[in-house]
């Protein structure tokens, strides 16, 4: 298969399940929406290490959030509901509380799982908080230093799955850096996704498991151009960059549809020569998103 001359190689990529927490942030400006919800989603890119997976989804629009304000969707990702729900309670108590004019919505209000998690960020408010009714949900008012700080009482939260991904092969470094680019802004356009690397890419793509006992996972050499001498890369001799783009989502449909999104934009961008996927043969979890059937 090949898409724009850009050929898709036909493998999959393997994800596993999570469990996601779906945050609605507004403010007075779309600034100030989005600086809370990138300090919310901060040190979030891989269970491997950081306390959480985390990324922004898409900007909201204006009839979508309760307020009418300019709105930003989060998601957070945990391996279990009780680590997730120590996530939302300090991300937003820290991060969004923390934040000028923020007020925090439940963007899952569908889902059997519901944390408690605006009624116990309330008690901040050292007894001065309010329980009340406001845009038609029922939210927690806690005084602050420029007026109120509105929190939905519950949050929800729904078994996702973390991990889909794609790799952008390319003749150079700036070429698969513009394609990834490329892929990370189309995938922001979609719903119900986060690529929770830095800036939606990963530059150190990895293995399950490593050469040394205490590490759980270690760089996947068989795409690591400057070790081709060493006759461990698989990579062919056209191809000198590769990037990885990560995506978690809500569920699989979420997830197959910003792949064909990302993968689109990249085979766009000259210089790109192959697209493929990181799998494990099972290692790291049941879903499997094979490119050819995700791309028709």
């Amino acid at each position: 298969m090949e898409i724009n001359g850009v050929e898709i190689e036909e493998t999959f990529a393997e994800g596993f399940p999570i469990k996601v927490a779906r945050v609605l942030i507004t403010a007075i400006t779309e600034r100030w929406a989005l600086v809370a919800a990138r300090e919310a989603t901060g040190f979030g890119t891989s269970v491997i290490m950081c306390p959480a997976e985390a990324g922004i989804e898409r900007m909201a629009r204006r009839d979508e959030t309760p307020d009418g304000r300019p709105g930003v969707y989060i998601q957070i990702c945990n391996m279990s509901f009780k680590n997730l729900e120590n996530s939302l309670l300090s991300r937003i108590g820290q991060c969004v509380l923390t934040a000028p004019t923020t007020a925090v919505f439940n963007g899952l209000p569908q889902a059997e799982k519901q944390f408690d998690t605006g009624a116990k960020l309330k008690f901040f408010g050292d007894g001065f908080q309010k329980d009340m009714a406001y845009c038609e949900r029922g939210v927690c008012s806690i005084p602050v230093m420029s007026g109120d700080f509105i929190v939905e009482e519950k949050i929800g939260a729904a078994d996702g799955i973390a991990g889909g991904n794609f790799f952008i092969m390319a003749q150079n470094q700036a070429s698969a850096l513009m394609a990834a680019e490329a892929a990370v802004d189309a995938i922001r356009e979609q719903e119900g996704t986060i690529t929770p690397f830095p800036g939606g890419v990963v530059a150190s793509g990895s293995k399950v498991g490593s050469r040394y006992k205490f590490l759980k996972a270690s760089t996947n050499e068989r795409f690591c151009p400057t070790l081709k001498d060493e006759g461990v890369c698989i990579l062919p001799p056209e191809i000198r960059a590769s990037y990885e783009v990560v995506i978690n989502g809500v569920d699989r449909e979420a997830i197959e549809r910003s792949m064909r999104a990302g993968i689109n934009a990249a085979c766009k961008v000259p210089g790109v020569v192959k697209i493929s996927a990181g799998n494990f043969e099972g290692k790291l979890g049941p879903h499997l998103f094979k490119l050819h059937e995700i791309l028709g």
